[in-house]
Protein backbone atom coordinates (compact mmCIF):
# COMPACT_ATOMS: atom_id res chain seq x y z
CA UNK A 1 0.00 0.00 0.00
CA UNK A 2 2.71 2.38 0.52
CA UNK A 3 4.67 1.88 -2.84
CA UNK A 4 1.33 2.01 -4.46
CA UNK A 5 -0.55 4.77 -2.82
CA UNK A 6 1.12 6.65 -0.18
CA UNK A 7 4.44 7.01 -0.70
CA UNK A 8 3.56 9.54 -4.06
CA UNK A 9 0.58 11.23 -1.97
CA UNK A 10 3.59 12.13 0.89
CA UNK A 11 5.90 13.12 -2.09
CA UNK A 12 3.63 15.62 -3.46
CA UNK A 13 2.59 16.63 -0.16
CA UNK A 14 6.08 17.54 1.22
CA UNK A 15 7.48 18.61 -1.89
CA UNK A 16 4.52 21.58 -2.67
CA UNK A 17 5.59 22.46 0.94
CA UNK A 18 9.11 22.38 0.89
CA UNK A 19 8.84 25.23 -2.54
CA UNK A 20 6.87 26.98 -0.38
CA UNK A 21 9.21 27.67 2.34
CA UNK A 22 12.15 27.53 0.36
CA UNK A 23 10.99 29.86 -2.76
CA UNK A 24 12.91 33.16 -1.03
CA UNK A 25 16.48 30.82 -1.10
CA UNK A 26 15.58 29.55 -4.95
CA UNK A 27 14.35 33.27 -5.47
CA UNK A 28 17.53 34.23 -4.66
CA UNK A 29 19.61 31.34 -6.02
CA UNK A 30 17.74 32.07 -9.37
CA UNK A 31 19.36 35.55 -9.47
CA UNK A 32 22.79 34.83 -8.75
CA UNK A 33 23.39 32.41 -10.95
CA UNK A 34 21.34 34.45 -13.52
CA UNK A 35 24.38 36.67 -13.24
CA UNK A 36 27.03 33.90 -13.24
CA UNK A 37 25.59 32.08 -16.30
CA UNK A 38 24.48 34.54 -18.83
CA UNK A 39 21.30 34.79 -17.85
CA UNK A 40 21.00 30.81 -17.58
CA UNK A 41 20.15 29.78 -14.13
CA UNK A 42 18.27 26.30 -14.53
CA UNK A 43 18.92 23.90 -16.75
CA UNK A 44 16.98 20.85 -17.82
CA UNK A 45 17.80 17.47 -18.87
CA UNK A 46 16.58 14.54 -20.46
CA UNK A 47 16.89 11.15 -17.79
CA UNK A 48 15.53 7.74 -17.89
CA UNK A 49 12.85 7.41 -15.15
CA UNK A 50 10.48 4.84 -13.87
CA UNK A 51 10.19 1.78 -16.24
CA UNK A 52 13.32 4.03 -18.60
CA UNK A 53 10.42 6.14 -19.51
CA UNK A 54 12.37 9.80 -20.55
CA UNK A 55 11.91 12.80 -18.96
CA UNK A 56 13.29 16.36 -18.40
CA UNK A 57 14.67 16.75 -14.85
CA UNK A 58 15.06 20.56 -13.62
CA UNK A 59 18.36 21.55 -12.08
CA UNK A 60 20.12 24.75 -11.00
CA UNK A 61 23.54 25.54 -13.43
CA UNK A 62 26.02 25.13 -11.15
CA UNK A 63 28.45 25.26 -13.88
CA UNK A 64 29.15 27.81 -16.89
CA UNK A 65 29.78 26.62 -20.37
CA UNK A 66 33.29 27.98 -21.10
CA UNK A 67 35.22 25.82 -23.42
CA UNK A 68 39.52 25.46 -24.19
CA UNK A 69 40.28 26.80 -27.95
CA UNK A 70 39.38 23.26 -29.50
CA UNK A 71 35.70 24.05 -28.71
CA UNK A 72 35.60 21.59 -26.00
CA UNK A 73 33.94 21.86 -22.46
CA UNK A 74 37.00 22.67 -19.86
CA UNK A 75 37.04 20.19 -17.41
CA UNK A 76 34.46 20.24 -14.28
CA UNK A 77 36.35 22.13 -11.38
CA UNK A 78 37.23 24.90 -13.60
CA UNK A 79 33.33 25.46 -14.83
CA UNK A 80 31.72 25.23 -11.19
CA UNK A 81 30.99 28.98 -10.40
CA UNK A 82 31.52 30.47 -7.09
CA UNK A 83 27.91 30.45 -6.78
CA UNK A 84 27.46 27.09 -8.21
CA UNK A 85 30.06 25.32 -5.45
CA UNK A 86 27.94 26.61 -2.68
CA UNK A 87 24.50 25.55 -4.43
CA UNK A 88 26.23 22.04 -4.75
CA UNK A 89 27.81 22.06 -1.14
CA UNK A 90 24.45 22.96 0.29
CA UNK A 91 22.34 20.43 -1.92
CA UNK A 92 20.60 23.76 -3.19
CA UNK A 93 20.84 22.58 -6.78
CA UNK A 94 18.51 20.08 -6.14
CA UNK A 95 15.54 22.26 -5.22
CA UNK A 96 13.87 22.83 -8.31
CA UNK A 97 13.37 18.57 -9.04
CA UNK A 98 10.78 19.24 -6.64
CA UNK A 99 8.85 20.85 -9.65
CA UNK A 100 9.58 16.77 -11.67
CA UNK A 101 7.78 15.87 -7.70
CA UNK A 102 4.79 17.95 -8.39
CA UNK A 103 4.91 16.32 -11.91
CA UNK A 104 5.01 12.76 -11.12
CA UNK A 105 8.20 12.31 -12.73
CA UNK A 106 10.59 11.61 -9.94
CA UNK A 107 10.05 10.84 -6.11
CA UNK A 108 11.24 12.66 -2.92
CA UNK A 109 13.32 9.30 -2.38
CA UNK A 110 14.18 6.82 -4.89
CA UNK A 111 17.42 6.08 -7.11
CA UNK A 112 19.10 9.18 -8.77
CA UNK A 113 17.79 9.50 -12.82
CA UNK A 114 21.67 8.92 -14.16
CA UNK A 115 22.77 9.53 -18.10
CA UNK A 116 20.38 8.41 -20.81
CA UNK A 117 23.64 6.87 -22.87
CA UNK A 118 24.32 4.35 -19.49
CA UNK A 119 20.94 2.30 -20.42
CA UNK A 120 22.49 -0.12 -22.94
CA UNK A 121 24.96 -1.27 -19.86
CA UNK A 122 22.94 -1.95 -17.13
CA UNK A 123 23.33 -5.47 -16.03
CA UNK A 124 19.98 -7.52 -15.81
CA UNK A 125 20.00 -6.61 -11.95
CA UNK A 126 20.77 -3.58 -12.42
CA UNK A 127 17.40 -2.37 -14.26
CA UNK A 128 15.52 -2.87 -11.04
CA UNK A 129 16.62 0.64 -10.55
CA UNK A 130 14.02 1.87 -13.23
CA UNK A 131 11.54 -0.53 -11.77
CA UNK A 132 10.35 2.63 -9.73
CA UNK A 133 10.58 6.28 -9.80
CA UNK A 134 13.81 8.25 -9.39
CA UNK A 135 14.23 10.01 -6.50
CA UNK A 136 16.02 13.45 -5.54
CA UNK A 137 18.09 11.53 -2.61
CA UNK A 138 18.45 8.19 -1.85
CA UNK A 139 19.69 5.33 -0.11
CA UNK A 140 23.11 5.53 -2.53
CA UNK A 141 23.33 9.03 -1.39
CA UNK A 142 23.01 8.84 2.42
CA UNK A 143 26.14 6.02 2.01
CA UNK A 144 28.64 8.19 0.18
CA UNK A 145 27.08 9.70 -3.11
CA UNK A 146 29.67 10.88 -5.52
CA UNK A 147 32.56 9.09 -2.95
CA UNK A 148 31.95 5.81 -3.95
CA UNK A 149 32.49 3.50 -6.91
CA UNK A 150 29.61 2.78 -10.01
CA UNK A 151 29.24 -0.47 -8.88
CA UNK A 152 28.69 -0.20 -5.20
CA UNK A 153 26.17 3.17 -6.25
CA UNK A 154 23.87 0.49 -8.42
CA UNK A 155 24.03 -2.61 -5.61
CA UNK A 156 23.02 0.25 -3.21
CA UNK A 157 20.30 1.20 -5.29
CA UNK A 158 19.17 -2.21 -5.97
CA UNK A 159 18.90 -2.78 -2.60
CA UNK A 160 16.63 0.39 -1.86
CA UNK A 161 14.04 -0.71 -4.33
CA UNK A 162 13.74 -4.32 -2.84
CA UNK A 163 13.68 -3.29 0.57
CA UNK A 164 11.33 0.11 -0.42
CA UNK A 165 9.57 1.18 2.77
CA UNK A 166 7.66 4.06 5.15
CA UNK A 167 10.66 3.33 7.43
CA UNK A 168 13.26 3.22 5.14
CA UNK A 169 12.39 6.18 3.27
CA UNK A 170 12.63 8.25 6.75
CA UNK A 171 15.99 7.15 7.46
CA UNK A 172 17.12 8.56 4.18
CA UNK A 173 15.13 11.43 4.59
CA UNK A 174 16.37 12.44 8.05
CA UNK A 175 20.05 10.90 7.11
CA UNK A 176 19.82 13.42 4.24
CA UNK A 177 19.50 16.64 5.90
CA UNK A 178 22.38 15.35 8.56
CA UNK A 179 24.23 14.90 5.09
CA UNK A 180 23.92 18.97 4.06
CA UNK A 181 24.63 20.12 7.21
CA UNK A 182 28.06 18.19 7.17
CA UNK A 183 28.84 18.24 2.74
CA UNK A 184 29.80 15.04 3.16
CA UNK A 185 30.20 13.04 -0.12
CA UNK A 186 29.55 15.95 -2.81
CA UNK A 187 32.92 14.78 -4.63
CA UNK A 188 34.96 11.70 -5.69
CA UNK A 189 38.51 11.70 -5.28
CA UNK A 190 40.41 13.83 -7.79
CA UNK A 191 36.64 14.99 -9.38
CA UNK A 192 34.55 18.06 -8.69
CA UNK A 193 31.40 15.74 -8.98
CA UNK A 194 31.16 12.11 -9.88
CA UNK A 195 33.80 11.12 -12.59
CA UNK A 196 31.54 9.89 -15.92
CA UNK A 197 30.38 6.67 -15.87
CA UNK A 198 33.02 5.83 -19.13
CA UNK A 199 33.05 3.26 -21.81
CA UNK A 200 35.95 1.46 -19.61
CA UNK A 201 33.96 1.77 -16.77
CA UNK A 202 30.80 -0.16 -18.18
CA UNK A 203 32.56 -2.84 -20.02
CA UNK A 204 34.94 -3.46 -16.40
CA UNK A 205 31.44 -3.38 -14.10
CA UNK A 206 29.65 -5.48 -16.65
CA UNK A 207 32.51 -8.51 -16.82
CA UNK A 208 32.25 -8.39 -13.17
CA UNK A 209 28.36 -8.49 -12.85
Amino acid sequence: MYRSFFKQFIDVTVAFIILLIASPIILLVTILLSIANNGRPFFLHARPGKNERIFKVVKFKTMNDKKNEHGELLPDAERLTWIGRFVRKTSIDELPQLINVLKGDMSLIGPRPLMIEYLPYYSEIQKKRHSIKPGITGWAQINGRNSISWSEKFELDVWYVEHLSFITDLKIFFLTIKNIFTASGISADGHATMPKFSDEMKRKMNNIL
